[in-house]
């Protein structure tokens, strides 16, 4: 499952910008411009499309000028990618791959195996490291295997231990709903728009069929009917104040 996960972490696309991508408010603002100059036929009466702005949050149109693209909610351009990523969490270079909309769930679910991989190991080792205060007169191996596992048991407790530290974080983002970019643009909101609620957060990261959650994978009917796993779309609460 480790290896499953991580192979689905490094090899899927974590969302790319469709070309010449534009917002649907702004989509709308150009198809009533258009009607508008038809319909009167006067040039005069062309409206002039939103303007495009490198930093906002929401649903505000964006632009990036190193792309020369539109930048859909929550997208950030990664400098090492050379590329907007879609709902960006971090460049990740343990996967040597951005971590983003599409391949979260993977990561996720990556840091669970490891860490459950890196415990069973230390549990193993447990009886290596008991043994490295016997006596010597006492002990079955070698001093040099001995200190060898001794000095395993030590690396994959402190390993593991940083995951649970890690895995914690991310759980406190996925049940928040945000990525480890917005946590500074959350602090400066009164209520964060994107949290729907635990669990509709938790649906938003690895959908609705629960028999999916502990798998590197996405049923086709989440795909289709949850907009967040693509990237381009996300719902956000009715009256948060940004």
């Amino acid at each position: 499952m480790m290896l499953w996960c991580y192979l689905m972490v490094v090899f899927t696309d974590p969302g790319a910008v469709p070309e010449n991508w534009r917002h649907a408010a702004e989509e709308d603002d150009m198809d009533e411009s258009n009607t508008r100059t038809i319909s009167n036929d006067v040039a005069t009466d062309i409206v002039n499309p939103p303007l495009f702005t490198s930093e906002g949050q929401g649903n505000a149109s964006r632009y990036c000028s190193r792309c020369q693209n539109g930048k859909p909610p929550r997208c950030h351009h990664c400098s090492i990618c050379d590329r907007c990523v879609l709902k960006m969490d971090h460049h990740c270079v343990w996967v040597v791959n951005c971590v983003g909309a599409r391949n979260y769930k993977y990561f996720l679910l990556f840091l669970v195996y490891t860490f459950l991989e890196t415990v069973l190991d230390t549990l193993v080792l447990l009886p290596s490291f008991i043994t490295f205060f016997r006596d010597e007169s006492r002990r079955s191996s070698s001093a040099s295997d001995v200190a060898i596992l001794f000095l395993a048991f030590v690396l994959n407790l402190a390993f593991a231990l940083s995951l649970l530290i890690f895995i914690g974080m991310h759980t406190s983002l996925v049940a928040s709903n945000t990525t480890s970019i917005e946590v500074y643009e959350r602090k400066k909101t009164v209520s964060w728009q994107y949290d729907l609620g635990w669990r509709k957060n938790l649906e938003q990261v690895f959908g609705t069929k629960k028999l999916f959650w502990f798998l590197p994978v996405h049923s086709s009917e989440d795909l289709h009917n949850i907009p967040a796993l693509q990237g381009l779309g996300f719902p956000a609460r009715p009256g948060a104040v940004v």
